[in-house]
């Protein structure tokens, strides 16, 4: 036990994250071998078991198997405490228990939390935590309640509503891309009532939780002259501005190819959930194959993007693309720093921005490399190039290639999704240890640049 120790308090806060999360996809993947979690009869390959367990910490959704023909009642129930486990965070999942334990809340745990949520400051983040866990799981409830007096009208059991409106819920709200209709939101896809909710709970997942909580705090009137932070304005706004654009460019490029002869308000619905599910939601109303290629080009790009900071999706986040495109505004004008909202950005933030994206396009070129190599011709390059993208922001949408990669390919996608869920700064600085400052500087000289 002291060698344990030892090595614990060795560990960096970023290589302690990781660890916690190769621990959560441990436990994940025991509990989906369980007696009575896989359906009598059903056979499944131990490297797709643990292609869902990874699926389902990193919440993306992509799966080798389909859900509702694989596993009971009672291992879909698995399936989505794991998806909460992996959507909320498993340092805040661990903190809710460690308050319900009454276990003391160290300076090691607070660090450990403090990465996972992306929290700039200690100080107050256990409060913090807890608030959004309380409020995540308020808006998974009012989902599942309204989905299931909803889905009683279709099914006619209120066993199959309640058991179809939490599954939806829990999925749509964790950003986890997996279903148990066998056919993802295709169903409900002439259901704007279905299509708004699900909307509605993909982006209170995926606009990043401080968000949530601020909103939470403006609502009450708790605080007197309150203001929104600078993070939460740009989160938003380019959430926003993220989603129109999708619809408008999906609605478009569609409308005389798959969307050709479909109603203007029915095409515009398939647009806009399309659009709101690729920030790493992974739902879908139609099969995506029917897409033109541009299209899914564009869909890979939104994929990559991703989901804001401290929420449940991946990719490299609304606000690093948000400091990439301010910053070449303000650079055309030969400006330096970064103004937004009456606010100048930090530096660190840009050069982390900057490290974010050149780290993302190795990584997915890489893992893109690697999956064209191993699966050798048997798929088209948009097909894999779709499932990397899938895989890295998290999100899960897939042109029907997943159950048909190979075993290295399946690794591949598995480590992206893994690295999207941690993070890439948390990821890489885990791989570089602990940091040491620089004891001495050279002289600086310029280079010419472009």
């Amino acid at each position: 036990m002291s060698i344990i120790k030892y090595f614990f308090q060795k560990m960096t806060p970023q290589q302690g994250i990781v660890l916690y999360y190769l621990a959560a996809i441990i436990v994940a993947f025991l509990l989906l071998n369980l007696p009575y979690v896989v359906k009598p009869g059903v056979k499944i390959a131990p490297i797709d078991t643990l292609f869902v367990a990874v699926s389902g910490v990193s919440v993306t959704g992509l799966s080798p198997v389909v859900i509702q023909d694989t596993f009971t009642t009672f291992g879909q129930g698995v399936i989505l405490i794991i998806l909460n486990i992996g959507g909320i965070g498993v340092m805040a999942i661990g903190t809710l228990l460690w308050v319900i334990i009454g276990k003391h809340i160290g300076l090691r745990e607070r660090q450990l939390i403090m990465l996972d949520s992306n929290s700039n400051a200690m100080n107050g983040v256990v409060k913090l935590i807890l608030d959004i866990v309380r409020t995540i799981l308020m808006i998974e409830l009012i989902g599942a309640i309204l989905l299931s007096f909803y889905f009683y009208k279709d099914l006619g059991s209120i066993r199959e509503a309640i058991h179809h409106g939490i599954f939806a819920s829990i999925s749509a709200t964790t950003n986890g891309g997996l279903d148990i209709t066998g056919n993802s939101i295709a169903p409900y896809a002439g259901d704007y009532f279905v299509q708004t909710i699900i909307m509605l709970l993909i982006m209170l997942g995926a606009i990043g939780f401080p968000v949530l909580v601020e909103v939470k705090t403006y609502m009450k009137n708790t605080i007197p002259n309150f203001r929104f932070s600078l993070f939460t304005k740009i989160a938003s706004t380019t959430y926003l501005f993220l989603f129109l654009i999708g619809t408008v460019v999906i609605y478009l490029f569609e409308f005389s190819h798959s969307l050709k002869g479909v109603t203007w308000h029915k095409s515009l619905f398939y647009a806009m959930f399309q659009s709101s599910s690729t920030r790493s939601a992974g739902l879908s109303t139609i099969d995506l194959t029917h897409f033109t290629d541009a299209t899914n080009f564009f869909l890979g790009g939104l994929m990559f993007i991703g989901s804001s900071p401290s929420s449940v999706g991946g990719g490299i986040r609304t606000t690093t693309f948000a400091i990439l495109v301010l910053y070449m505004i303000n650079f055309s004008n030969g400006r330096t720093t970064i103004k937004a909202f009456n606010r100048e950005i930090h530096p660190i933030d840009i050069q982390r921005s900057f490290a974010v994206i050149a780290l993302a396009i190795f990584i997915t070129f890489v893992g893109l490399l690697t999956v064209v190599r191993f699966e050798g011709g048997k798929h088209d390059l948009l097909s894999i190039f779709f499932e990397i993208m899938s895989a890295f922001g998290t999100c899960g949408l897939s042109m029907g290639i997943t159950d048909e990669l190979q075993l290295g390919s399946k690794i591949v996608i598995m480590i992206l999704m893994f690295i999207g869920r941690v993070g890439l700064l948390v990821f890489v600085v885990m791989l570089g240890g602990k940091s040491t400052p620089d004891k001495f500087h050279y002289p600086k000289e310029r280079i010419q640049i472009g």
